[in-house]
């Protein structure tokens, strides 16, 4: 196993960059109101509208994106204006190399599996994250996808269950865990070797309000949600999760059939 880092970036420290890991880019947009930017790309994109509404506008068609909702946008260019102004994050299969953390990835791991397009429907897609059914066995689960990328909806109210935390890895995916409203704690472990000079202790890396981690392949994870109040949460993912999709829990799943 190569022990690899884990990657971090603050937003709220005025950074204006995109960030990324080795497959997705993430970019956090604060505009104010009336204001719009471009979006778009080779790739299916995704634009997350937690708190405010845009009117996106692809082909001289004009689309309305309310708050709280999610606008997979198809192959092509795209404007997007924020009426009321706040915050629009993007998320692209397409990472740039002049992120704000690009230096993480200067090497590229052999270990996750590419992004492959796997075709998507040609019209923009708005969900609605409020209509999105979780699983009856997994409350939090909120499973939406592009043809290249997925992300889980992760929101609560006041501190996780710490007796029901959710340790795991992912053999063949970086994790990206945006958190967008409330703190976190995620905790992170190095599995052990054979070779005890890999291994390391433990993390429990506070992340707070407009952070990005992402989490390296096979490295042992969950996320606690600390503290009052609400807590909003994006897992991100590029390629899509193949389990999940093999599970029925993507809630646009038919759109990619």
């Amino acid at each position: 196993m190569t022990v690899k880092n884990h990657s971090f970036v603050d937003f709220s420290a005025g950074e204006i960059a995109p960030a990324r890991s080795q497959n997705f880019g993430v970019r956090w947009v604060e505009t104010a109101a009336g204001e719009a930017f471009d979006a778009g790309g080779n790739l299916e994109q995704m634009v997350l509208l937690p708190h405010a509404e845009a009117q996106i506008s692809m082909d001289d068609a004009h689309h309305h994106a309310p708050a709280r909702s999610i606008a997979i946008l198809p192959k092509g260019s795209a404007s997007i204006s924020m009426p009321i102004g706040g915050l629009a994050v993007v998320l692209t299969a397409e990472p740039e190399s002049g992120a704000i953390n690009a230096a993480d990835y200067s090497d590229t791991d052999p270990r996750i599996a590419p992004v492959l397009d796997q075709g998507g429907p040609s019209d923009l897609q708005i969900i609605a994250v409020d209509d999105i059914v979780p699983p009856a066995d997994k409350p939090r689960l909120k499973m939406i996808r592009s043809s290249v990328m997925s992300i889980n909806w992760v929101e609560y109210d006041g501190p996780r269950d710490r007796t029901a935390l959710s340790p795991h890895n992912h053999v063949d995916l970086e994790q990206g865990s945006l958190a967008i409203r409330g703190d976190f704690i995620h905790h992170l472990r190095v599995p052990w070797t054979k070779d005890a000079n890999e291994w390391r202790d433990d993390l429990h890396l506070e992340a707070g309000e407009k952070t990005l981690t992402v989490i390296p392949v096979e490295m042992i994870h969950t996320t606690e949600g600390v503290g009052a109040g609400p807590h909003l949460l994006i897992d991100i993912f590029a390629p899509a999760r193949a389990d999940f999709i093999a599970k029925g829990w993507m809630c646009n799943q038919a759109e990619y059939e």
